[in-house]
Parts: C-alpha cells; structure tokens; sequence
C-alpha cells in the first residue's frame, strides 16, 4: 500500500466530492458519508467466481474507476487509502460479527482514526447497518446518523461492542479490539470470507446503498426500499431485467451476463 500511488482527484471525481477535506471530525464524517452515498457495499465478484484482490491498485481501478463497488475489505480498504491519503492519522483494525448471537472471525474490516487526542471507528462496509459517520470511541455515548442510533460498550474479551437501536432493543453489530492489524491478518480474513461456503459472502448475492432518507437494499431476488418507516419490496425476475436494477438502484455494472452468476435459492428472501 505503500507504494501505490492514489489519485485523490480520481477519488474525489468519483465520490462527486467538490469541497475540500479537512483533517477533522466534520472532515471525517463527510468523506464517509460521501462514499457511501457514491461507492455500493456489494458482492458481486464473489458471486461471479472472482477472488477479492487487495492489491491497491486492483482496488482503486474496480471501485473509483469503474461502475462498481465492494464488500467490507475493498470498500474499507479504499477509505483508509483515502484518509491517508489526505493526511489523516488512520489504520485497521479487524472486528468479529455477532449478527447471528455467535462471533465470527476477525472478519470485517474498519478503520481507527485519530483526530485532536481522539479516536474515531469509521466504516463504509457494514451493509445496511453502517452508520452514516464515524463513532467516536467513547463507551456509552448514543450517536445518532439520519435517524439511526448507535453506541459502543464493553465487549469483555471481545473488546468494544459496536450496537444499533431497533425499537426498543440494542442489536449487537460487531465487536473489535485495538490489536495491530498487518496486511496477512487481512488477507487470512478476506479468504475465508470470500471462498468459504460457510460464508454469507459466497452463497448470497447482496448490495446496499443509502439514498436520501432511506436505503436500497439487494437480497438475492429481493430488493427493498428503505425510507423511515415505509419499506417498498420488489421481487427481481432472471436476465437482463436483474442487471436493469442494479444499474438502476446501486449504479452497478457488471462487465459479465447474467447467466455467469451463481444461482442462489430464492428461500433465502429474508434480509
């Protein structure tokens, strides 16, 4: 990564970002509302049969550079490329998902960003559950995004719970530590989470995008429209109308057909 040089005009191009980035909180959580409302969390490669290339290069050319996005290690990736590359103090770490009550491995990646003495988790690759700005990394503290509540706590040996309020409850999301992360503790989490076929990543397809006051998101041949309390579901046919709508709702073009894509059950329709 550190040889790779990245094009912050491409990025800012991409990301139709025309104000400048300053290294502060508000800078922060700009940049990273802005690429997710730019760039969809999607998995698409994996359901092609591609492996994921962390290579920079590789990364910056999908997502910046073509009509695609990622899933948490390339998006992610390409926005730590990006806040250092804009002079912010930032580096990964690695957290374990507790969506299902059970930890995973250390299988989805974030960033730690230091800013005036302060340490904010920024992420762009959580799915429908990211929220739209950094946490400050401070236990307890409710942090609201466009409606959306979140908060850290004590994870016991887990480290720090990331939680999201659903009604009346807290919904455990992630849980990570302050553990060093090398690119090989990436690229081991990355594997399994992309070729393993006990992973969600390689029997569904999925993507997610925030649009104004509300989220679209893709759950195989389902696709939701999230805004507030209203949720508009449309079922997607095969061929070239399932290509239609990701262009459409993800601004996502594939550069293969339809027909190379693995099939997936249409029972798994709960997302």
């Amino acid at each position: 990564m550190d040889s790779f040089n990245f094009d912050l005009g491409l990025y800012r191009e991409r990301l139709h970002l025309s104000d400048n980035i300053s290294n502060t909180a508000q800078g922060l959580r700009v940049l990273q509302q802005t690429q997710l409302y730019s760039i969809p969390i999607e998995n698409f490669d994996i359901q092609l049969g591609r492996g994921i290339d962390l290579d920079p290069s590789f990364i910056f050319e999908k997502l910046v550079c073509s009509p695609r996005g990622g899933y948490c290690f390339e998006v992610n990736s390409l926005f730590l490329m990006a806040l250092q590359a804009l002079g912010f103090e930032a580096r990964p770490l690695l957290g374990r998902v507790h969506l299902t009550g059970e930890p995973s491995g250390r299988g989805h990646q974030i960033s730690l960003v230091k800013i005036g003495g302060r340490n904010w988790i920024a992420d762009v690759g959580f799915g429908k559950d990211t929220p739209l700005g950094p946490l400050l990394l401070e236990l307890g503290v409710v942090q609201e995004f466009s409606g959306q509540s979140f908060r850290l706590i004590d994870g016991g040996r887990f480290g720090t719970m990331v939680q999201k309020l659903e009604g009346e409850q807290w919904k455990n999301l992630y849980s990570f530590d302050m553990e060093y992360v090398c690119k090989a503790d990436i690229a081991y989490g990355n594997h399994y989470t992309s070729t393993s076929p006990h992973s969600f990543f390689t029997t569904s397809r999925f993507a997610v995008k925030p649009f104004e006051e509300g989220w679209a998101v893709l759950f195989n041949y389902r696709l939701k429209l999230i805004q507030k309390d209203d949720v508009q579901e449309l079922y997607l046919p095969e061929g070239q109308g399932y290509l239609d709508i990701l262009k459409k709702y993800f601004g996502i073009e594939l550069d293969a057909d339809y027909g190379e894509l693995k099939p997936v059950s249409r029972d798994k329709e709960d997302s």
